[in-house]
């Protein structure tokens, strides 16, 4: 039996309980998880923001070692360390062979019968495609990335969603030309690594606009140029002054908040776009001036887990932290075990946290 989190009622308390986690199949791989990362996303469906079937076991951004492999998969062993991510991807479909395997529509499957039970035998969600947020879980091999043995795992969970979808929204989506000016909204875990691919990218200014001034002060840690409070500060006139009256080449949405949306066209450039990378709760919705945005010839980009190409992107991510020119560790807030997961959510909705991470 596998200990997890089981949410049985939108907004109620998670509870911990024991659970039988099926055996790897063909081209699948059983990871006995070490760490998993809260995202705000786990937080959204769990509140039924994006509506969904109860019970589930969510949690999506885990790292952890391979326990078993099921027939076929020859791209992990057991014993390696690995990041769990929700990127399930078949490598032939339209999407996959374009480079975008954030958009398969291959059905697994995983996809049909989840690999998660309780203790009587009735099926639970196996949430997010990854169900990280228990002990064990089990995945398609397209999930799953092999990492350096020396590298922490906590630190390791949280290229699976936060560091790939930040990142990769400036260098995959976006593909930020050095000298750009680049606005960023919101200073979470999402936010930060947008600031910090727009340093890797030479932008030219890197402006994070938030609501909280701790997270504005550690968004100048990760590499933001200017900061603007917006309480505070009239971002529109503070960020036509900062970039010489000509708007921003790329306004990055890391929160899935309306009036950031509703804020950001009025930042942009003639010429400029806006990334959409946040999500917001089903049926919020975001006006533009489409005779405007095609006059200035603009440009709205969504952007899903940043466009990420796991087996690339990661190990990529994983030499330049090595490097010490990728923050990871300065974004782990607290680490929790899994029988505080209610307190570590709530510190993360709350907007205290950056990242909390469960630690098995």
């Amino acid at each position: 039996m596998t200990r997890a989190a089981v949410c049985r009622e939108f907004g109620a308390p998670l509870q911990i309980e024991d659970i039988e986690i099926a055996a790897a199949g063909p081209g699948e791989v059983r990871v006995k998880m070490v760490a998993t990362a809260i995202c705000h996303s786990d937080i959204t469906y769990a509140d039924g923001g994006w509506g969904g079937t109860l019970p589930a076991v969510y949690g999506h951004e885990g790292a952890g070692v391979v326990e078993s492999v099921g027939p076929g998969v020859s791209s992990v062993a057991v014993g390696d360390h690995v990041v769990v991510t929700l990127i399930r991807s078949c490598g032939h479909c339209h999407g996959c062979t374009m480079g975008m395997p954030v958009t398969c529509d291959t059905k697994f499957p995983l996809d049909e019968n989840t690999p998660m039970h309780d203790a009587s035998g009735a099926p639970l969600v196996h949430g997010m495609r990854t169900g990280a947020f228990a002990e064990t879980t089990v995945v398609h091999q397209s999930q799953v990335v092999r990492v350096p043995a020396e590298l922490p795992l906590d630190v390791a969970s949280l290229l699976a969603c936060g560091v790939i979808t930040g990142v990769g929204a400036v260098s995959n989506t976006a593909r930020v030309e050095m000298g750009s000016d680049v606005v960023v909204f919101g200073c979470g875990g999402v936010g930060l690594n947008s600031v910090q691919g727009a340093r890797l990218a030479g932008a030219r200014t890197i402006v994070a606009i938030d609501l909280a001034d701790s997270k504005l002060k550690a968004a100048r840690e990760f590499g933001a140029t200017h900061t603007l409070n917006a309480r505070a500060d009239d971002v529109v006139a503070q960020v036509k002054a900062i970039t010489d009256g000509r708007g921003a080449d790329y306004v990055f949405v890391t929160v899935g908040a309306k009036p950031a949306y509703d804020a950001s066209y009025a930042l942009l450039a003639k010429g400029g776009a806006v990334v959409l990378v946040g999500m917001p709760p089903t049926g919020v919705m975001s006006e533009i001036d489409p005779s405007e945005m095609a006059s200035y010839s603009q440009r709205i980009l969504g952007s899903k887990m940043g466009a990420s190409r796991i087996a690339i992107d990661i190990p990529h991510l994983v030499t330049l932290y090595q490097q010490g020119r990728l923050k990871l560790d300065e974004l782990i807030s607290g680490r929790y075990p899994l029988e505080q997961i209610n307190e570590a959510m709530a510190s993360v909705k709350s907007g205290e946290a950056l990242r909390n991470v469960i630690v098995f």
